[in-house]
This record gives structure tokens, sequence and C-alpha cells, in this order.
């Protein structure tokens, strides 16, 4: 088997939010892509708990979300031994890194952060942490001298910050950091949620990766709806019910579904029900994987140990560079 010691190839880096429960927005947005990368370079994932810390104040309900990120990658395929899974909290040089780009960072490129605008808008409070949030993240990206950062569309504006905060510092002292290049999946488009909106767990419209039964059932029928009527013909490209149908059926089924919306005589309930069925059989494996590493919480710590191991390997060279380009060795 290729190992990440001995593949010198691209290297990817991401992260996702330990916020919340993993739903098919992060699924497909996110967690399938960066699973795909693992066979095509060196690639590091981490799970994003500092930066979660802005929404989540619950001691044991962060170390639940943390465990359950780790458990819901390796259920889904990431193989330890191709990429690097691990904590964020784990690495403590980040923080210095943020520093050291927070020195040479003007407010103003900051200021401009459209998630920043957007949560504070949704009533969430300005808080430092939410305001310095780019910084981190360009910490995160920077410290393993990662070159292409696989990200949704809404995140394109962090990696072009990321870069913008690297040439700062390069041109300040001298080059320390690989400038990253974003990667978004073109295939994959901004996912609904039950209500229409994009898929986020802050806006609790979400569709849990690994729900069954009741709690599929509640979520997917929940879904909101026009009031067209059942023998009226329907666009299905502006339908929630059929995006999601989408990502998860053949493209028989899709098609079948389609056709079905524009002739008419085919109501949401049940395209719902169908909707619900492809889900079901669709993470049916990853499921059973997934109460499989509940069940062997040791397995997954010990992912997360090596992983952590592997990034504080290289997160310690980009600090000792970036500390001899300041002049603090």
């Amino acid at each position: 088997m290729t190992t990440i010691q001995n593949r010198q190839q691209t290297r990817f880096l991401s992260g996702i939010q330990s916020s919340g429960k993993l739903h098919l927005g992060n699924y497909f947005g996110a967690i399938k892509q960066h699973i795909e990368l693992q066979e095509q370079g060196d690639a590091f994932y981490f799970i994003a708990n500092y930066h979660a810390l802005t929404t989540v104040n619950d001691p044991e309900r962060m170390r639940e979300l943390t465990l359950d990120v780790a458990r819901t990658y390796l259920a889904l395929g990431l193989d330890p031994e191709r990429a690097v899974l691990f904590r964020q909290s784990d690495i403590p040089e980040l923080h210095e890194l943020a520093w050291f780009l927070a020195t040479v960072t003007g407010m103003g490129l900051l200021e401009r952060a459209h998630s920043y605008k957007d949560k504070v808008a949704r009533g969430i409070p300005a808080k430092v942490g939410l305001f310095y949030y780019p910084v981190l993240m360009a910490a995160d990206i920077l410290a393993y001298q990662s070159n292409v950062v696989p990200v949704g569309a809404d995140q394109v504006q962090h990696v072009e910050m990321t870069r913008d905060m690297a040439g700062y510092f390069n041109n300040t002292y001298r080059e320390v950091f690989t400038m990253p290049d974003f990667k978004v999946n073109e295939a994959t488009k901004t996912l609904p949620g039950t209500d229409g909106q994009k898929m986020s767990k802050s806006y609790g419209n979400t569709i849990e990766i690994f729900a069954d039964g009741k709690e599929l059932k509640k979520s997917v029928m929940g879904i909101v709806t026009d009031s067209t009527p059942v023998e009226d013909p329907k666009d299905p490209e502006t339908n929630v019910v059929f995006q999601l149908y989408s990502t998860v059926a053949s493209p028989e089924e899709i098609q079948t579904m389609a056709d079905a919306f524009r002739a008419g005589g085919y109501g949401y309930g049940t395209a719902k029900k169908a909707l619900l069925e492809r889900l079901d059989a669709y993470f049916a494996p990853a499921r059973a994987r997934h109460a499989e590493l509940v069940k062997n919480p040791d397995y997954v710590e010990q992912v997360l140990a090596r992983g952590a191991l592997r990034a504080r390997e290289e997160a310690g060279k980009t600090i000792s560079a970036a500390r001899r380009a300041c002049g603090l060795d």
C-alpha cells in the first residue's frame, strides 16, 4: 500500500467544524471530495474544534461532536494509512503562526470577510473569535505547506484571504509559506436544506448523514414544498426534494422522477417517500461502520493521535522557519 510518507505529490488540506452532527451538505459539498482526493496526493484533514468554539460552549457536547466527525470520516471511507486525520486542538503551533500572520494583516481585509458579515447579520454575536476566524483558518492552511485547499464555493474567499496573508508575511520577511490554491468541486452545487435555504447546521435545516428510522423520516417528510396541486406539472429543477434525490439516485431514477414531475399527477409526498428510500439505502453500509466505530472509541483516538503527530511534525517545520524569518529563533 502506498503511504503518506513515500508520496511526493500535491498536498491537500481541508477541515470541517465540529459544531453539530454532519449532514448531507457536508458530505456532498466536502467529505466525499476529501475521501476521493486521498488517492491523489498527501491529504491532511482536520476537525476544526477551535473554530467550533465560536458556537459550541458545552464541553461534553464539544468532545462528542469532535469524535463524531472522526467516526464519520472513517465510516465514509477515509483511510488513515493514506490521509492524515487530526484534531485542530492537538496542534498548539497554530496559535503562534496565527499571531505571526495577524501582525502583518490589515483590519480592512478581515472586515471584508463575507462569513463574518453574514453571521453577524443572522444575529450571531460579533465576538473577537468570529472576526479573527480567517486568521486562524489561514494558519490551518499554511502550517502544513499545503498547496491545494478543497472548499465549497462559499469558502473560496477564505483561501484568497490566506493567500493575501501569506503574501504579506513573505514580502515583509522572506518567503516561508507556500501559496495555496482553492479547489471547488464543480460537480457539486450548494445543497438545499429542508427549508429551501443552503443546508447548514446554523439554519437548523439539515438531514444528518447517519439519520435513520423515525429521525430520517421526520426530516425528509418535513421538507418545505409549494402548494402546487398534485395533478399539475411541476419543474423538478426548482424543487428541493428532486435536488436532494439527484444526489443519491441513479441517472435512470433521476430521469424517471423528473419526467413524473413534468407530466403532472405526481405529488410531493410520493417524491419524499422515494427520497427517503434512496437516502436510507445510500448510507446504509457507512451507517453500519459508524455504529461499529461508536463501540470502538480507542481505535478512533489512536487514529487521531497518529494524525496529530504527523501534523505537528509538519507544523513544527513551518513554525521554525517563520520564527527564523522574524528573528525569534
